[in-house]
């Protein structure tokens, strides 16, 4: 339960820091956010498994790149299932997609195997 609670609180951050930094990617208000947060490690848990098999051959060729887009995808599945959420194009995406794989690998680094036991 805790590692679901610092996922969770990882996620708001990432997204958060994604909206300030990234053009195109924003929110209206916190519940919003918070709402978002839970959407995409719904997202992240359920379609992005099967996004990842499926675009296997297009990750292979290059060299794991396509991740960032599978990643795009999935917060943009988000942004269109939110109201208040906005992802505004692929880039915007791939933007937000970079900046919270960067929070969830420092957060990661920094948390190590403590919330895992």
């Amino acid at each position: 339960m805790l590692r679901f609670i610092v996922q969770f609180l990882v996620t708001c951050l990432a997204l958060w820091l994604a909206a300030r930094i990234v053009p195109g990617v924003g929110f209206t208000d916190t519940p919003t956010l918070l709402l978002a947060a839970i959407l995409l490690g719904v997202a992240n848990a359920i379609v992005r498994p099967i996004l990842t098999v499926l675009t296997f051959p297009l990750t292979i060729i290059t060299f794991g790149l396509f991740l960032l887009v599978v990643n795009a995808a999935t917060i943009g599945l988000v942004a269109v299932l939110l109201e208040g959420f906005m992802v505004d194009g692929l880039w915007a995406g791939i933007g937000a997609a970079i900046v919270t794989g960067i929070v969830s690998w420092i957060a990661g680094w920094f948390i190590g195997d403590e919330v895992k036991r």
